[in-house]
């Protein structure tokens, strides 16, 4: 591990796992595997609990801001875990200088989503700070829900086999094309809107109908490959994808082979990746593609035994490549 820490530890993949996992896994005691939401059994309840720190930049995007990507991050990471979100706590460290409307909009935004969410911001903590020491805004949020027993094996992935499918409820990469079109600093401008979006409903229509989930997981910082990469790993098995079955909007995939990104590693805010046992994933899709934020839901893929823990894309062009994790960061601060 380097001396000193560098953005590319904060892109989601390989470098971000290595840093969690020797300096705060070893010293907190952390027991694996890591999920979106820790799972904890007090006194007869069993509590999803998350925390995430949102520093994204620019503050105000098309489809959202810093605000509404706060609650709609913690409240996913809840729901993913299988829970239903209850409430959120909020800390602002706030520079010098932020215009107080900005603030007023976006702690209007983040009510608005709690909200729709159905949860409650209850407590929160507000520092300011000097002009230089912090880039406008930053915002952590925490969040509790409730989850049923039944649902606890949803975050470690612990019943997933060979011939599960994968599906994930629409398009990849729009959020982190939305977020770096918005940058001043850059040349072009784009009419792609983050997907950011509170998926709890949506997700809590699937579980209420379908009894074989499996496993599930927002796709943010690092996409869909990096989540992939973290399940075969969990697993111990193999994933096979299919290119021309991932949906990706034109204008995304335009500027993706533009800039040379993969939207595979994209950050998306209101995608899921569900993980359904074979037999069950016509219903999951029929349920999804009911709802507006499900309607481009596709299958993607499915398990393989593959003891090297490989995640393998069929190309639409007929080949076959290897979808590694990143090790570093396509875009920084881009939640």
């Amino acid at each position: 591990m380097n001396d000193f820490i560098s953005l590319n530890q904060g892109s989601g993949g390989k470098q971000t796992h290595e840093l969690i996992d020797r300096v705060f896994v070893k010293r907190f005691g952390m027991d694996g595997p890591l999920s979106d939401s820790a799972v904890l059994k007090e006194s007869g309840f069993t509590l999803a609990f998350t925390t995430d720190s949102y520093v994204v930049d620019p503050l105000f995007f098309p489809g959202g801001n810093i605000g509404k990507l706060s609650v709609c991050g913690t409240v996913n990471d809840l729901a993913v875990s299988g829970a239903i979100p209850k409430y959120i706590s909020a800390s602002f460290i706030i520079e010098e200088g932020l215009r107080t409307n900005d603030l007023v909009d976006i702690t209007e935004s983040m009510a608005e989503e709690a909200a729709k969410a159905g949860v409650r911001i209850v407590t929160g903590d507000t520092k300011v700070v000097g002009k230089g020491k912090c880039d406008k805004l930053f915002i952590t949020t925490s969040g509790i829900g409730i989850l049923k027993p039944e649902m606890t094996h949803i975050s470690t992935g612990i019943n997933i086999k060979p011939g599960d499918k994968l599906i994930i409820n629409g398009h990849l990469g729009n959020h982190a094309i939305a977020v770096l079109g918005a940058r001043k600093q850059l040349s072009f401008r784009t009419t792609v809107s983050s997907d950011c979006a509170s998926l709890n409903h949506l997700i809590n229509k699937v579980l209420q109908n379908c009894s074989n989930v499996l496993f599930m997981r927002d796709l943010t910082r690092g996409g869909l490959a990096t989540v992939l990469n973290e399940l075969a790993g969990m697993i111990k098995s193999g994933i096979i994808l299919d290119e021309a079955s991932i949906p990706v909007d034109d204008p995304v995939k335009g500027l993706c082979e533009m800039l040379g990104f993969d939207p595979l590693y994209l950050a998306n805010e209101g995608k899921v990746l569900i993980v359904v046992g074979a037999g069950e994933e016509k219903k999951v899709l029929e349920i999804l593609r009911s709802d507006p934020l499900g309607k481009n839901s596709e299958i993607i893929g499915e398990i393989i035994k593959d003891k090297n823990e490989l995640v393998i894309l069929n190309t639409s062009v007929g080949g076959r490549r290897i979808v590694d994790m990143p090790t570093g960061d396509q875009l920084p601060r881009i939640c």
